[in-house]
C-alpha cells in the first residue's frame, strides 16, 4: 500500500498563498496544510480551514525569519543579535544549533505559544512541522516534540528524504537541484537520531518526505517523477503553492514564481487521475 500526504507549507503567509492552497485542495491534490501562527493572514487562513474541513491542518512552527509569539526576553537564544526577531536564515539557525547556542526550553516555549494560538482559534491540529525544517536538528526536534506532546498533537513531519529513490541522472542536469540534493544529503546524517527521538516520544510520523530537494523547483516533470518514485509505505510530499502578487513581494522569501508553477501543477485538470492511476491513496496526518 502506498499512502501520500500532500502538505502545503506557509498557510497564512499571504492571501494569495492561502487561496492557492485551498484551490489545490479543492482540485484534489493537497490534503494538508501547515499554518503559521505568526503570519500576516493568519485569521483568513483559519476561516478558510473552517470552510474546508477535509483539509488537515498542522502548525508550521516558525523559529527563523519571523518574530516570536513568546515575550522576546524569554526566548533570547532564538533571536538574531540586537533584535526582537528570529535569525533570518536556516543556515544561521543551523550554526547556532550545532554550536549549542540555542536553549531547548526556549524552543519548547515558543513552539507551545504558536500551537496554543492555533488551538485557541478553534483549529484541530493533525501534526506539527517547522518552517525551513529546523527540527532536523536534534536540539530543535526534542523541544518541538515536547511542545507537541504537551498540547496533545500526535504527529510530526519526518523531513528526511529517501535519497536513494531520487534519479541522480535527472538532477545532474540541473545544477541548482544538484546543489540542493547535496545539502539535503549532508543533513540526512541526523536521520537516525530523528527516528530514535520519535520512538521515544510516542508521536507518529511518515516514512519520509519528498519535495524537500525540489523546493523552489517543483514543476510538472518533477511532480510526475516523484509520484513514480513513491514506494510502499506512508509518505509526505512537501509543496509551496501560491500567487506571486504584490503581497508576496513584501515577504522575505526566495519562493516567488515557483509558487505559481506549483499551484498550476497541483490544480491540473487531471491531477487526481495522475495520482490515482498509480495506486496512491491520499491521506492526512490524522490517518497515520
Amino acid at each position: 500500500m502506498r499512502r501520500l500526504i500532500i502538505n502545503a507549507d506557509d498557510f497564512g503567509l499571504t492571501a494569495g498563498v492561502n487561496h492557492a492552497i485551498v484551490e489545490c485542495h479543492r482540485a484534489g491534490s493537497v490534503t494538508s496544510a501547515t499554518l503559521m501562527a505568526n503570519s500576516r493572514e493568519f485569521a483568513q487562513a483559519v476561516d478558510l480551514a473552517r470552510l474546508n474541513p477535509r483539509l488537515g491542518i498542522g502548525c508550521h512552527v516558525v523559529l527563523v525569519d519571523g518574530e516570536p509569539l513568546a515575550p522576546a526576553a524569554s526566548v533570547c537564544s532564538l533571536l538574531a543579535p540586537a533584535t526582537n526577531g528570529f535569525r533570518k536564515s536556516a543556515a544561521d539557525f543551523a550554526r547556532a544549533a550545532v554550536q549549542k547556542q540555542i536553549a531547548p526550553a526556549e524552543i519548547t516555549s515558543e513552539a507551545s505559544a504558536q500551537i496554543r494560538k492555533l488551538q485557541s482559534a478553534g483549529v484541530k491540529l493533525t501534526h506539527v512541522d517547522t518552517h525551513k525544517h529546523t527540527h532536523i536538528f536534534p536540539v530543535a526536534l526534542k523541544a518541538v516534540l515536547t511542545a507537541a506532546k504537551q498540547a496533545g498533537v500526535g504527529a510530526i513531519r519526518n523531513p528526511f528524504t529517501p535519497l536513494n529513490l531520487i534519479s541522480k541522472a535527472a538532477i545532474g542536469k540541473q545544477p541548482t537541484l544538484w546543489l540542493r540534493f547535496m545539502q539535503v544529503k549532508m543533513l540526512n546524517r541526523y536521520a537516525a537520531s530523528f527516528q530514535r527521538a520519535i520512538k521515544d516520544s510516542g508521536l507518529k510520523t511518515t516514512d519520509g518526505a519528498f519535495g524537500v530537494v525540489a523546493t523552489g523547483m517543483l514543476d510538472e516533470k518533477i511532480f510526475r517523477s516523484i509520484l513514480d518514485s513513491i514506494p510502499e509505505g506512508t509518505w509526505e510530499l512537501v509543496c509551496h503553492p501560491g500567487y506571486n502578487d504584490a503581497a508576496l513581494a513584501n515577504v522575505n522569501t526566495r519562493l516567488r514564481e515557483s509558487r505559481v508553477i506549483e499551484r498550476e501543477v497541483l490544480t491540473m485538470p487531471n491531477v487526481k487521475d495522475e495520482i490515482g492511476r498509480r495506486g496512491i491513496e491520499l491521506i492526512t496526518f490524522a490517518d497515520i
